[in-house]
């Protein structure tokens, strides 16, 4: 009998191809009794059919609860799988809370007739090749703990939140505590390159800073800065750095990103004041936004509303900051920015590889393409320093009442503070952000809101520019500079941008973890 021209087929034959079924068995492994482990599509499929005796009722014990026999634990979660000859066993992170990770494991004997453990071996593999893709596994962390950060709790942190984490994914790990100001410096410039893949800050800001400025110092600092990844596990109360590359302000859910995460290089930008010269990740400001920050240490019992405190004081104060200041502009217009931001995003997207290797990145061309060190084993200053001329093209302007300079390297700068959404870790540019001193307190009021609600970018009165470089000087005698988030010097400093000087852990490996902008 035939249909449309076709025998009929056998309707006892087995639907299921040799191919097929040998995925089946490759992805599928029987453990214990009534148990099985299943690689699916983005998650580890537990099926145990010893899930339903656990706990079946409801808290007053009347009603039967709905039982579950499967359980789906997403790769990324995965931490380490290993197995001997008689069991299996699985770590992974488990979800306890929004905010909050805890180490977990399954266990399972093999089945007596699994005499040939290749089998298992394999699948064990095979689940690590998927939880971790092409990050790295067992990375090699020097963790440095600061033990003032987070009000005196980061040892507490670590051990609770961070260091099970650590261990659970057969990460070496070495431990240090910083004992004064500037010693993680002294670790950074002293630090053999070749014995760890990362240097994590359990910390603020501040600690991170220091990091990439001592292996700055070394002789090889160019090699150092690409080769050794900086990372935070946020233990401080300026966790910018988490924010943007972990998207977390959690101490275990930043673990587990920096154990999942990719190597990504980072823009670092070179400042220059006197006859110093210093690295930056993260930001320079001048003005509101450095009184903000610097000018309200005696109000840290507030916690981040101290920022918007003092930011709302001297916006309705109408405060200005007269100085000089010229900038090598690349792109001047937002809707241009938007591009840029939305093409190297899609160019990087279609670049699926770009997670675990360092990027070619050949836009824009103004940018610093030169690895060629100098003295101090960074690159040379293609603008010179703040105490040379200036460079050509570059012009001195007035600004009389400039009320705040803020240029960044990240997105976010604190919680709910995404100043910067179209920056990038590594597209060779700036973003600078200058606002007039003398607005209405209306528009004050609105600047200051649109910052949490993410329209910040959008506003008329809000200038934004792609940049390479500025220098600025400042025309009154006392006020606030921050750099990373630390006070230096009141005086002239001048600032230029390396594309990819740097190299930290990121969730995607081309992305900040922000909205960004479109």
């Amino acid at each position: 009998m035939t249909t449309n021209g076709h025998v009929d087929a056998d309707p006892f034959a087995d639907p299921i191809t040799e191919d097929q079924r040998q995925f089946v068995d490759d992805s599928t492994l029987s453990v214990g009794r009534n148990a099985s482990l299943t690689l699916g599509t983005d998650a580890l499929i537990v099926l145990d059919e010893g899930f339903q005796e656990q706990d079946t009722f409801n808290c007053c014990g009347a009603l039967p609860r709905r039982s579950k026999t499967t359980r789906a634990i997403p790769f990324y979660n995965i931490l380490w799988a290993a197995n001997t000859k008689v069991d299996i066993t699985i770590h992974y992170a488990k979800r306890v809370s929004k905010t909050d990770v805890r180490v977990a494991y399954i266990h399972y004997p093999l089945s007596t007739d699994q005499t040939d453990t290749s089998a298992v071996t394999a699948f064990a593999k095979r689940l690590l090749d998927r939880a971790y893709g092409s990050a790295q596994k067992n990375k090699r962390i020097k963790v440095l703990i600061n033990p003032y950060g987070g009000a005196g709790k980061a040892f507490k942190w670590y051990n609770r939140d961070i260091e099970p984490i650590f261990a659970a994914a057969r990460c070496e790990v070495d431990v240090e505590k910083t004992q004064y100001m500037g010693h993680a410096i002294e670790i950074a410039q002293s630090i053999d390159i070749e014995a760890y893949d990362i240097v994590a800050s359990c910390s603020g800001d501040g600690l991170p800073y220091e990091v990439f400025n001592g292996l700055a110092r070394k002789p090889n600092a160019t090699e150092a800065l690409r080769k050794v990844a900086v990372v935070q596990l946020p233990c401080g109360s300026g966790n910018a750095m988490s924010l943007n590359l972990n998207g977390t302000a959690s101490c275990s859910l930043a673990a587990l990103a920096i154990i999942k995460g990719f190597r990504t290089p980072l823009d670092l930008a070179s400042v220059t004041q006197g006859n110093r010269r210093s690295l930056s990740f993260l930001s320079q400001a001048l003005g509101i936004v450095a009184e903000s920050d610097l000018g309200t240490d005696n109000l840290r019992w507030m916690g981040d509303a101290r920022f918007t405190y003092g930011f709302l004081v001297r916006l309705l104060g109408k405060t200005v900051y007269p100085c000089d200041l010229a900038v090598n502009v690349e792109i001047d217009d937002k809707a241009a920015i938007k591009e840029h931001y939305l093409k190297e995003c899609q160019r990087r997207r279609e670049n699926s590889q770009v997670a675990a290797r360092r990027i070619s990145i050949s836009f824009p061309p103004t940018s610093d393409s030169s690895d060629s060190p100098d003295a101090e084993g960074l690159p040379k200053l293609r603008f010179g320093t703040v105490q040379d001329s200036l460079p050509p093209g570059w012009e001195l302007i007035p600004y009389e009442n400039l009320g705040c300079f803020y240029c960044g390297n990240m997105a976010y700068m604190s919680r709910d503070a995404d100043f910067f959404p179209a920056s990038l870790p590594h597209d060779g540019l700036m973003d600078l952000v200058t606002l007039d001193g003398d607005m209405s307190r209306a528009t004050s009021i609105k600047t200051l809101l649109s910052v949490e609600k993410g329209t910040f970018f959008d506003l008329p009165h809000v200038r934004v520019r792609k940049i390479s470089g500025f220098r600025i000087i400042p025309k009154q005698s006392s006020g606030y500079i921050s750099i990373d988030g630390e006070r230096v010097p009141f005086e002239p400093f001048q600032c230029e941008i390396h594309r990819g000087l740097g190299t930290t852990i990121s969730k995607n490996g081309y992305l900040y973890e922000a909205k960004g902008v479109a």
